[in-house]
């Protein structure tokens, strides 16, 4: 009978173990898609302080510019620039940024080239 207790309660063990394994599997898969995730954040957060500092720095040379007194630039009203084209033109600037601009994926970091939906409602 003792022997028999033994036997059993190895293949428990051995049952208990197989089941961790496949728990450590699973872990491990749940790491990998986190760091995955985290390296994208990263890099898009990269990206969007880029983009952040590049927008600044034009605001601080406009408002510069809006400083100077009117004369000096010839008497000429600053009028801003709304352009026909301009939202095109923003669109196809976060394009070539890296990001989405196709309703799909809009605003998402584009990490596999180029993506069709973007291209086709660029050559609109």
């Amino acid at each position: 009978m003792f022997m028999k207790d033994i036997f059993l309660r190895m293949e428990e063990l051995e049952s208990d173990l197989g089941k961790v394994h496949a728990d450590f599997g699973d872990l491990k898969l749940k790491i990998k898609e986190l760091l995955e995730e985290n390296q994208r954040l990263r890099i898009e957060n990269q990206q969007l302080r880029k983009v952040l500092k590049r927008e600044t720095d034009t605001v601080a040379v406009s408002q510069e510019a809006a400083e100077e007194p009117a004369a000096a630039k010839g008497d000429v009203p600053l009028a801003p620039n709304t352009g026909v084209g301009e939202g095109y033109d923003n669109l196809a600037r976060l394009y070539h940024e890296g990001f989405h601009i196709c309703n799909v994926y809009y605003g998402h970091l584009r990490m596999e080239g180029d993506c069709l939906f973007c291209l086709s409602f660029l050559s609109k």
